[in-house]
């Protein structure tokens, strides 16, 4: 047994390189206030509710650990890795990123390094995605063909990219360029040409417009990249359905969890940081 913040958690120590989480809870009769552990692996998911498991770590490592065939959307925000661009540009937002990001690890790696980041990334994703999965992150415009270059390599095919339209942006800078009121997303398909799309005969336009996440939405804590509850859910009601399983490994303050929980979707998330994986914990069990 162990105890983590004064609860008394069973854990479940496995020898399986790969463990469709899910499942084992179902066959063991497990609901919450538990962990699942690797014997061979310094990674363990945290049981929070019935349909709701959280990792605290590299997302590479905690990856390795999850099913085969086992998650049907992966949805997620990974680092944009804009660091290296920024400090070789003259403006204020590099200051900024420095106090937003850089501690976080998040801006900090050579291009080359994050392509072998996100080369592992798509690696797993493959393994863990079950054929016509679905894969929509978010990302840089300026890294858009590299991360589809990627995807191709581990056979990922491209469907769309979209934009997010933010109504209210920051009006840094707003006297000398154009104010940056927009972020990408691209969406692709796991070994086959299409996959779950629930637009139930609607016509879903490629660009989604809101105003940025609201203070409502921060009341457990700030995150310097959350995205709004209503962009999320967009995506999860689209691409999943209910009961799948959607995984996060960029999970920040949970804003996957909250949508797939409301949205009655199992909820795989992972999280580097020790300061927003407990804000995404607090988010998922009381919103």
């Amino acid at each position: 047994m162990v105890y983590i913040e004064n609860l008394e958690k069973e854990i479940f120590l496995l020898e399986e390189p790969y463990v469709d989480l899910f499942n084992y809870m179902d066959e063991n009769n497990l609901e919450k206030d538990f962990i699942i552990s690797s014997k061979t692996k310094n990674v363990s998911f945290e049981s929070i509710t019935k349909n709701s498991l959280l990792g605290n770590g590299n997302c590479n490592d905690f990856m390795a650990f999850i099913g085969s065939n086992s998650v049907d959307l992966i949805l997620t925000d990974p680092p944009y890795n804009l660091g290296e661009f920024m400090h070789n540009r003259n403006t204020n937002l590099v200051k900024m990123r420095e106090n937003q990001f850089a501690y976080a690890g998040w801006d900090n790696l050579s291009q080359k390094d994050w392509e072998i980041e996100m080369k592992s990334f798509f690696k797993e994703s493959g393994r863990i995605l079950k054929k016509s999965g679905s894969l929509l992150m978010f990302m840089s415009l300026i890294k858009l063909e590299t991360i589809i270059k990627i995807a191709a390599e581990y056979k990922f095919y491209y469907k769309t990219t979209g934009i997010w339209h933010k109504t209210n942006p920051m009006p840094r800078n707003m006297n000398i360029h154009f104010v940056n009121s927009t972020e990408a997303w691209v969406y692709f398909v796991y070994n086959d040409t299409s996959g779950t799309f629930n637009n139930e005969g609607v016509l879903h336009h490629d660009f989604i417009e809101t105003s940025l996440t609201t203070a409502k939405e921060k009341k457990f804590g700030k995150h310097p990249t959350q995205k709004p509850l209503k962009v999320i859910s967009h995506f999860v009601r689209l691409l999943s359905n209910k009961n799948d399983v959607i995984l996060d490994p960029f999970m920040g303050s949970g804003t996957t969890g909250v949508a797939s929980s409301k949205l009655n979707r199992k909820f795989i998330g992972i999280e580097l940081s020790e300061e927003y994986f407990e804000i995404s914990k607090n988010r998922i069990l009381n919103e």
